[in-house]
């Protein structure tokens, strides 16, 4: 289920288990003068990386050959995003499926004091050594669970 987007920043705070503030760079802007659409799908990437990061999940696969590959991304702009500004990038877990999960993200504008930007990915756990994807279980389960308790 997708949260809501938050009032506050506190509120956001809490509605997040792990968040990413991103200095908005110069560089970023477009030639109509916000951030160009294909920084928050990088946005995006980084709190990913950040929230695995969280549950301590390895990112060498000789070391664990099962990982997390994204199966698809979506991004909705409610509000242009300038410089300068930090944006800070809510993710969690919103939705666990047998092979994979649904994440969600969040960004909220330090400047407006508001979520400008939703969004969400399909996360598959696959095999790196046979292409195939497997069950979310186990460790790696536990893992999330930890991290968001709620989800059981």
């Amino acid at each position: 289920m997708k949260a809501s987007p938050a009032t506050t920043l506190e509120q956001f705070k809490q509605d997040f288990p792990v968040i990413l503030p991103i200095r908005v760079a110069w560089g970023e802007m477009d030639a109509f003068q916000h951030v160009n659409n294909v920084s928050y799908i990088r946005y995006f990437e980084s709190a990913r990386i950040t929230y695995m990061e969280a549950m301590k999940m390895e990112a060498d696969i000789k070391v664990s050959p099962v990982g997390p590959i994204l199966g698809d991304v979506y991004c909705r702009y409610r509000r242009p995003v300038t410089y300068p500004d930090t944006l800070h990038v809510g993710t969690k877990i919103s939705e666990l499926h047998e092979f994979g999960f649904i994440m969600e993200y969040q960004a909220f504008s330090e400047k407006q004091q508001t979520v400008t930007t939703l969004g969400h990915c399909k996360i598959v756990m696959i095999d790196y050594r046979t292409n195939q994807k497997v069950p979310v279980e186990g460790e790696m389960l536990d893992k999330i669970l930890k991290l968001q308790p709620e989800l059981k």
